[in-house]
């Protein structure tokens, strides 16, 4: 439990309501591979301005539930932000894609969802 993703700051958060913590693992499952998709294919299609929005819409949750990789996030959203073309992101993608399934599977897990 909670290796992938940590629950401390969600427990704060929730004042350590289970059903509230529940609801926001959840949430989680909900929006985060949604947006993780829409971020693989937005990097793919070179699409600049979706890459960011995508990244963006990730980082709260991404930060709240302590991933890890909210850096790396940051890097690839500046990327779609700046229009950088000069870069290969992929490599920070994968990173981030990478912790968005072990911290999603984890979470299924542990909540039973």
């Amino acid at each position: 439990m909670e290796q992938h993703y940590k629950l401390d700051r969600v427990k704060e958060l929730a004042d350590n309501d289970q059903d509230f913590i529940a609801t926001l693992a959840e949430t989680f499952l909900e929006e985060v591979p949604e947006d993780a998709e829409r971020l693989k294919k937005a990097v793919a299609e070179k699409d600049y301005h979706t890459a960011y929005q995508a990244a963006h819409k990730m980082k709260p949750t991404i930060d709240l539930f302590e991933l890890g990789v909210l850096d790396t996030l940051i890097e690839v959203q500046d990327w779609g932000k700046f229009t950088q073309t000069d870069i290969d992101i992929n490599p920070k993608l994968d990173i981030v894609i990478t912790a968005v399934d072990n911290a999603v599977a984890e979470i299924k897990a542990d909540f039973n969802l």
